[in-house]
């Protein structure tokens, strides 16, 4: 188990709230990763608290760490995707839900059916589904239709703060609208093996050379966004 000391009371505490209590925990976690979602936490916390998460990984004390291992940890801490604490697994499930009826309101208007929602404190600010028929409109995609109500309600292109639920992976468009928007989290149910940039072809929310903001979870209501698109397609055939 971690303890305290090395670790101080309140890191400890935080990590027992992310499900980190061992070292196999923080193993699976990774040093630099759980001193991100500290700090997404809301703790103020400095190197020397990473120089101890990383000895407790390796099961050493911090000060056998030596100058090129700490300088590997730095190098991962730079080059670390965007961390953010989950939404609450409540939150998730009913704001997902409510994707789920924009996308069946898709599949009722024979769009496909995607839906999407920018969320801010847990308030929808926006809805919308795939409109790309109805338009005549490759771009005309859920993520961005929702992005598009949301910057217009609230008079900015600039989303800061703001979360995204998506039934499906959203594809490199609508990834990279969404980090130009500077949402803070996408929440998306399906992966989406064929062109998915949020880990199944690409990540572009992990690339830190796009200037990347966005933290991204996935699998929430999974099966029931896949059970509307094979229905959905099932008929097309």
């Amino acid at each position: 188990m971690l303890t305290t000391p090395p670790l101080a009371p309140s890191v400890l505490r935080t990590l027992h709230s992310l499900g980190i209590r061992s070292r196999s925990d923080l193993r699976r976690t990774g040093a630099a990763t759980a001193f991100l979602l500290l700090k997404a936490a809301g703790l103020t916390i400095t190197r020397s608290t990473l120089w101890q998460l990383a000895a407790a990984e390796a099961g050493i004390s911090a000060h056998q760490l030596s100058a090129p291992d700490k300088a590997a940890l730095l190098h991962t801490l730079k080059h670390h995707p965007p961390a953010a604490l989950p939404p609450p697994p409540d939150q998730a499930a009913r704001l997902m839900a409510a994707a789920l009826d924009k996308a069946r309101q898709a599949t009722a208007e024979n769009e496909v059916p995607v839906g999407a929602l920018i969320v801010r404190d847990g308030q929808i600010l926006a809805a919308a589904h795939n409109a790309c028929a109805a338009q005549n409109s490759v771009a005309a995609h859920a993520e961005i239709l929702a992005l598009t109500a949301a910057g217009q309600s609230l008079g900015t292109p600039r989303l800061d703060g703001c979360d995204a639920y998506i039934t499906l992976e959203p594809c490199p468009m609508c990834a990279s609208a969404l980090m130009q928007a500077r949402i803070k989290r996408v929440i998306f149910a399906a992966a989406e093996p064929k062109s998915g940039a949020a880990g199944s072809v690409c990540n572009l929310f992990a690339d830190t050379r796009l200037n990347a903001h966005t933290a991204v979870f996935g699998g929430i209501m999974a099966e029931e966004s896949r059970t509307l698109l094979q229905a959905f397609f099932r008929r097309r055939r």
